[in-house]
């Protein structure tokens, strides 16, 4: 059946088999390979998408679910091609990721977090990345690098402009 995906803001006609998951959908069909297959089982976060602004597990969602809903992956965060948002490099800068399998998933969980509360409290951070699973870095990296970025969203909103 054919669905209509809107992904980082570009409207995607698609033919899905209704079993077909979000998950395989982006990274099969659209060759926006970000998010990632974990557990498969929505336990580990490292297929986190944004649908409608809120983080979502692309492995539990069927493609046709999110026919006209709006999702964001990874790839659509960056300002510009080439370059990073202000939270992926708060996460090069603190090392906030090692092999980068849960790195995705983290950003865009931090990235909601941020638009919805710009000065979370570390307990907030802790909290909201708390479904996403890291086997690599302890978790004090991630949550220093969405301190840092925070930091610099007050900042460049005190300035009229940024972007997590």
């Amino acid at each position: 059946m054919k669905v209509l995906l809107s992904v980082n803001g570009e409207g995607h006609e698609i033919d899905v088999e209704p079993r077909l998951t979000l998950l395989d959908a982006l990274r099969d069909n659209l060759r926006l390979t970000g998010a990632h297959a974990g557990c498969e089982h929505g336990v580990c976060g490292a297929c986190t998408v944004l649908i409608d602004g809120a983080p979502a597990r692309s492995c539990l969602i069927f493609a046709v679910q999110a026919d006209g809903l709006e999702i964001t992956t990874i790839e659509g965060l960056a300002p510009e091609p080439g370059e990073l948002s202000m939270l992926q490099d708060a996460f090069c800068e603190t090392h906030g990721m090692q092999c980068g399998y849960c790195t995705p998933g983290m950003i865009l969980t931090a990235h909601a977090l941020l638009r919805d509360n710009p000065a979370p409290t570390r307990e907030n951070i802790v909290e909201a990345i708390s479904g996403n699973i890291c086997r690599c870095t302890g978790y004090g990296q991630i949550v220093e690098a969405i301190e840092l970025a925070a930091r610099r969203l007050a900042g460049s909103n005190a300035a009229g402009g940024g972007a997590p």
